[in-house]
């Protein structure tokens, strides 16, 4: 099948949506699959405000509509709904072109927290960009819930996956971490207000904390907490290694969809504190056990008192936890994408084709300019 894959998320950013993508796009290529991909280092771009490693895409309709003209795909899969998406979705809806998109991040609730506005007040925005799709990818079937409750009803599972040769209990001590004193809580993720990262650095949990990576809200927090930790970005081995030397990882977001650095650190045998949020709930479960096939054995703790689920998760068995990372597979995660694609040859169901406004749209200036594509 020819697939056509446009994202305005993509390297050398480093995020779970990235990661999700391109290990997406490998296992469809390794599947016989011809991907082409649409992404913003093949466009003269801007910083995003407040996220200048997050590239926005200047004039790029007509050469969007040129590359899928050209590729001539059989599905078109919109990933994001920044420039590139917006680009795509009107070359889409002018060909009588069926696409799907995804939603990997709650851009209402982002960018309530930079301005203060209600996030209702954002999510016309959001439906206007999803509803012409055939199907919005979701993570969770929490997220599928949520999203239909917002009016966008045609959803569909696209779950995540982890590396498990890469995330390993048995990975070496990463040797910065290696004097800490313990117990290690580990963040991993961007460093910004939407992530809540404060409610992780004033806990009273004694130990060492560590925050791995980068982001707008990172010189202020360093300033404000000398005693914490923040050795930047960790790529590869590193990263897998502060996954294995930590004694306990603390998501401390309220607004993730999914949290793949949560699976990573499962997979690497580190039990998960957080609040019992969708995210968390939709990884480590609302009991701490896992979903699905729940194990007997606990592998984290959810509290709203999160000093509590970080002490709670302090206890859990870590055989547990690297036996539910493993359940997370990016061969399943690519199944489930390509099963939820829609060919050209799909029809269109009349009740949805009504729903679709015989203006294309164009993106909302307050969700491109304010929020994070990933």
């Amino acid at each position: 099948m020819r697939i056509a894959l446009v994202t305005d998320a993509w390297h050398p950013q480093v995020n779970g949506v990235v990661r999700t993508l391109g290990m997406t796009v490998d296992g469809l290529r390794g599947l016989g699959h011809h991907v082409e991909t649409v992404t913003p280092d093949q466009f003269a771009a801007v910083p995003c405000p407040s996220y200048p490693e997050i590239r926005l895409a200047l004039g790029c309709g007509r050469r969007v509509g040129r590359r899928l003209t050209d590729h001539d795909p059989d599905a078109v899969h919109i990933a994001t709904e920044g420039p590139l998406g917006w680009a795509a979705r009107r070359w889409c809806l002018k060909r009588d072109m069926p696409f799907t998109t995804s939603f990997h991040t709650r851009f209402p609730d982002y960018v309530a927290a930079r301005t203060r506005l209600p996030a209702d007040w954002f999510w016309p925005a959001v439906r206007r960009f999803h509803g012409p799709a055939r199907r919005v990818f979701a993570a969770t079937e929490t997220l599928a819930a949520e999203l239909r409750q917002r009016g966008l009803p045609r959803t569909h599972i696209w779950s995540r996956g982890v590396d498990v040769t890469a995330f390993s209990p048995d990975r070496p001590l990463l040797p910065a971490m290696a004097g800490l004193r313990r117990p290690i809580q580990l963040y991993v993720g961007r460093v910004a207000i939407e992530k809540n990262i404060e409610a992780f650095l004033t806990s009273r949990v004694e130990g060492s904390k560590i925050v791995v990576g980068d982001g707008p809200a990172r010189e202020a927090l360093q300033r404000r907490f000398p005693e914490v930790h923040f050795p930047g970005m960790l790529h590869g081995g590193d990263l897998a290694s502060a996954y294995a030397s930590a004694d306990v990882f603390v998501f401390p977001s309220r607004t993730d969809t999914f949290g793949l650095v949560m699976v990573e650190a499962l997979a690497s045998g580190l039990p998960v504190a957080a609040y019992p949020v969708r995210g968390p709930i939709d990884v480590v479960g609302a009991e701490g056990r896992g979903i699905g096939r729940r194990s007997s054995h606990r592998i984290g703790a959810l509290d709203e008192d999160l000093d509590t689920a970080i002490r709670a998760a302090l206890t859990v068995d870590r055989k547990a936890c690297v036996e539910e990372g493993r359940r997370f597979s990016w061969h399943a995660c690519t199944a489930q994408f390509l099963a939820g694609l829609q060919p050209r040859h799909a029809a269109m169901p009349a009740a949805a084709k009504s729903r679709i406004s015989v203006d294309p749209g164009a993106p909302s200036k307050a969700l491109i300019g304010a929020t994070k594509l990933g």
